[in-house]
């Protein structure tokens, strides 16, 4: 199990890495973990005085969630009759919303813009996830 937080950590902000990967729903999954240690960088930076880096890492937890979302919808499946990695998708966004609204109050106003921007976008592709668990295909 350590090996495989090793292996998240050096394939961290490598979003070409998990671009590569064949399986749509692996490739969701890494996309999704790549978004959580950004999230966590972002965070750690920004408390750290590294304003101009922390957008950059958060600008890579969105590009990492519309990865896991692009890839999912790539599949073909109905999240209806086969939610499984939908369902995991939507927890996993639900989760970076929170700590989204969790980092929130620490940063400045001018800051903050970059980070409701990642969030409404997380939101959005949330929406899209539970949308497509919960209704039914015409």
């Amino acid at each position: 199990m350590i090996t495989y937080f090793v292996l998240l950590a050096t394939m961290a902000f490598d979003l070409s890495a998990v671009k590569s990967e064949p399986n749509p729903e692996k490739r969701s999954e890494r996309a999704l973990d790549n978004a959580n240690l950004a999230l966590d960088a972002a965070r750690d930076d920004y408390n750290a005085g590294n304003i101009d880096k922390s957008q950059t890492e958060l600008e890579e937890v969105r590009d990492s969630v519309d990865l896991a979302y692009e890839s999912l919808s790539g599949t073909g499946k109905d999240p209806h009759k086969d939610p499984k990695f939908f369902k995991r998708a939507e927890l996993r966004t639900r989760e970076l919303l929170r700590r989204l609204e969790g980092l929130a109050p620490g940063m400045g106003d001018v800051d903050h813009g970059t980070l409701e921007k990642v969030r409404e976008r997380i939101s959005a592709v949330h929406d899209n996830l539970l949308n497509g668990i919960l209704s039914k295909r015409k």
